[in-house]
C-alpha cells in the first residue's frame, strides 16, 4: 500500500530541532559505513532542467529518490518516494518542498551545535525566500541569537522577510542595503540566495569575525557564491557529501588553486561520527548541495507519522512487482 503525503498534511509536523536530531542518526549510519548516497544526476532541457537523487540507509531499512525539477517561469516541483529495503516496496509518495527546505536547514544546524560560539551571536543572512528563512531558524536553534541581518536584492522581499522572521523567531531582523551590510561582524553567515554569477557573492573581507558560514544556495558548477579566499582562510571546509567537490562551483574552483588541502576537509559524517573535529577556533565553512540520504531521513519520519491515519490517500496497486522470470 502506497500513501500519498501531500504538502499540507507535512506543514509543521516536523520542527526544526526534531529534523537537525534525525540528521544527525542518518548520519551516524553512514559514518559507521551503512548508508549509500549517490551523486546527483541533473538533465537540462529547453524550457528547464530535471534532477534526481537517490540514497539507502541500510541501520533504517529505508531507501528513497527525489526528483525535482525547475521550469523556466514556473519554479521547481520535488517529489519524494520512499521505499523499504526488504522488498523494495513503495511505502510513500510526498511532496518534496517542505522536505527539502527543512533537511537544507537541519544539515546547517549539524554543523552550527558543533561550532562553538561563546556569547550570543548576530547572523547574517544572503536571501530571503524559504531556504533562507530555514536557514535562519536552524541557526537560532543551535546558538542564542540576539540579531539577524538580511539582504536581498529585492527590498520587499527582504522587508518581508525580517517582518515575518522577527516575528516568528522573537529576534530582532533588520534589512541591509548590500552583502556586505548583512556580514560583516557577523560570527555566522548563511547565503542561502538565488543568485546565478561565476563572480563570487560573498567576499573574505566581508567576513571579519566569522566563525561559521553556512553556503547553501549554490549547487551548480558553474555558479560560485564564496570566494577562493574564504576558502583558503578556512580551518575547516565540511560538506554534507564528497561530490559537494564536484558539484559546487566554488569548491572546484578553490581546488584548482589548491586553496583546499586534504588536511582541513571533512564530511558531515566525519564530524558526527568521530572522524573528523571542528577546530575551537578559525573560520568554518560548511558548503552544502543537498543529499538523499536527508531527504530519506525525514522521509521516513513523516511516513510514521501519518500512514495510518484514515484521512491519508493510499493506493493498493501503485508499483506493484512483476513476477520473477
Amino acid at each position: 500500500m502506497t500513501v500519498m503525503l501531500g504538502y499540507d498534511s507535512l506543514a509543521g509536523l516536523i520542527d526544526m530541532a526534531g529534523a537537525i536530531d534525525l540528521l544527525e542518526a542518518s548520519l551516524a549510519h553512514e559514518g559507521r559505513g551503512n548508508t549509500f548516497v549517490s551523486p546527483k544526476t541533473v538533465t537540462d532541457f529547453t524550457g528547464g532542467s530535471l534532477r534526481l537523487l537517490m540514497a539507502a540507509d541500510y541501520e533504517a531499512g529505508y531507501f528513497a529518490t527525489k526528483a525535482y525539477n525547475l521550469t523556466r517561469g514556473a519554479g521547481a516541483r520535488y517529489v519524494v518516494s520512499l521505499y523499504r529495503l526488504s522488498d523494495g516496496e513503495l511505502l510513500a509518495l510526498l511532496d518534496g518542498q517542505m522536505i527539502t527546505d527543512l533537511r537544507t536547514g537541519a544539515a546547517s544546524g549539524v554543523i552550527a551545535r558543533r561550532t562553538a560560539i561563546a556569547g550570543p551571536v548576530t547572523v547574517g543572512v544572503v536571501g530571503s525566500g524559504n531556504q533562507a528563512r530555514a536557514q535562519l531558524e536552524s541557526l537560532a536553534a543551535a546558538y542564542p541569537v540576539e540579531q539577524a541581518r538580511v539582504y536581498s536584492p529585492n527590498a520587499g522581499h527582504r522587508q518581508a522577510f525580517a517582518a515575518e522572521m522577527s516575528a516568528r523567531l522573537g529576534i530582532p531582523v533588520r534589512t541591509a542595503g548590500s552583502v556586505d551590510d548583512a556580514v560583516r561582524g557577523c560570527p555566522v553567515v548563511a547565503t542561502a540566495s538565488g543568485y546565478r554569477g561565476s563572480d563570487p557573492l560573498v567576499r573574505r573581507e566581508w567576513l571579519d569575525r566569522c566563525r561559521l558560514l553556512c553556503a547553501v544556495g549554490n549547487t551548480r558548477s558553474q555558479f560560485v557564491e564564496i570566494d577562493v579566499p574564504t576558502l583558503r582562510d578556512a580551518a575547516l571546509v565540511c560538506v554534507d557529501s564528497l561530490h559537494a567537490f564536484e558539484e559546487a562551483g566554488e569548491l572546484r574552483t578553490a581546488e584548482q588553486s589548491g586553496a583546499i588541502s586534504e588536511s582541513k576537509r571533512a564530511t558531515l559524517a566525519q564530524v558526527v561520527g568521530g572522524a573528523a573535529s571542528v577546530p575551537q577556533q578559525g573560520l568554518v565553512v560548511f558548503k552544502s548541495v543537498g543529499t538523499a540520504l536527508q531527504d530519506l531521513a525525514l522521509a521516513v519520519r513523516c511516513y510514521e507519522l501519518l500512514a495510518d491515519r484514515p484521512e491519508v490517500c493510499s493506493v493498493a496497486d501503485l508499483a506493484l512487482p512483476r513476477a520473477a522470470r
